[in-house]
């Protein structure tokens, strides 16, 4: 499904570690990698950026190798100039089918949302995004860095989440161990008003969470939980995560208005910014 990728490339131990998790990738088909490196001459002298093109060819030549040995046929490239949309035109233009992107967990705002290259990539991309972070850097093993292990899905019942779900299937398909899909009744829209009415929710949404548990059984053998919480989405899914070491989780994001829905805190750019969690997004319709 995800048969050639993009990996965007920096000098940096999230990105190491990153290149680390690709691994899981080859389950979903993943053949082809293109290792990508970026940095702007404009912002240092010629001397430096000739010094740090070095560097980025050193890096890339380290980081090629450690895919290859995984399985994946490699080309590097080094991006400069003015990168905003690049890497998303490169993605369209060459039909790569993902692009992935390290963070660190806890300096995600700063680099990824406050003008760092997975922001850039994040602002248009029709593409799916997938960001890794190393959940526990101090004790790796093969385990952790399985992002097939365990996915959570949280859905919203939206037709952003339905997107979302047919990805879900072609993972479940190729081999994904365990789903768990999640639904949180958002505090906010219930409390007071509605809040008479929360066992009625609860039945309902379980019995459309019990059909896409059914969808997933019907593929393969899989192991697929279903759950609801009630409170904010952001906190009980990041609670969750925390609970079960769940290493990835797949989310839809919006079709429209995508850098309000960044700066707004929509719960899928909230689980970039602040999960353990590595984090696929896939986009919806960008009309």
């Amino acid at each position: 499904m995800f048969d050639k990728i993009i990996v965007v490339s920096e000098v940096s131990n999230a990105s190491s570690e990153m290149v680390k998790c690709i691994k899981s990738l080859r389950s979903l088909g993943a053949e082809e990698c293109l290792l990508i490196q970026c940095f702007n001459p404009q912002d240092v002298d010629a001397g430096v950026s000739s010094y740090l093109t070095s560097i980025f060819n050193e890096n890339l030549k380290n980081q090629s190798t450690m895919l290859a040995e995984q399985g994946f046929t490699v080309k590097t490239q080094i991006i400069s100039g003015n990168i905003k949309n690049e890497i998303n035109r490169i993605a369209q233009d060459d039909q790569y089918s993902l692009i992935v992107v390290g963070a660190e967990k806890h300096s995600i705002v700063g680099s990824l949302f406050l003008g760092g290259i997975a922001y850039d990539i994040l602002y248009g991309s029709t593409k799916p995004i997938l960001v890794i972070k190393d959940s526990n850097p101090e004790q790796p093993t093969e385990d952790t860095k399985d992002l097939m292990r365990h996915i959570l899905f949280p859905t919203d019942f939206s037709k952003n989440a339905d997107v979302a779900f047919e990805q879900i299937k072609e993972m479940v398909k190729n081999g994904v161990k365990k789903v768990t899909i999640f639904h949180i009744q958002d505090e906010s829209k219930i409390n007071p008003y509605l809040l008479h009415r929360l066992v009625e929710f609860n039945e309902v949404d379980n019995g459309r969470l019990q059909k896409l548990k059914d969808e997933l059984l019907s593929l393969c053998d899989v192991e697929v939980d279903i759950l609801i919480r009630y409170g904010a989405p952001t906190t009980e899914i990041i609670k969750h995560v925390e609970e079960e070491n769940i290493p990835l989780i797949v989310m839809g994001t919006q079709g429209r208005g995508f850098i309000k829905e960044i700066f707004l805190g929509s719960v899928s750019h909230n689980m970039v910014r602040h999960a353990s969690a590595s984090v696929l997004l896939i986009p919806g319709n960008r009309k």
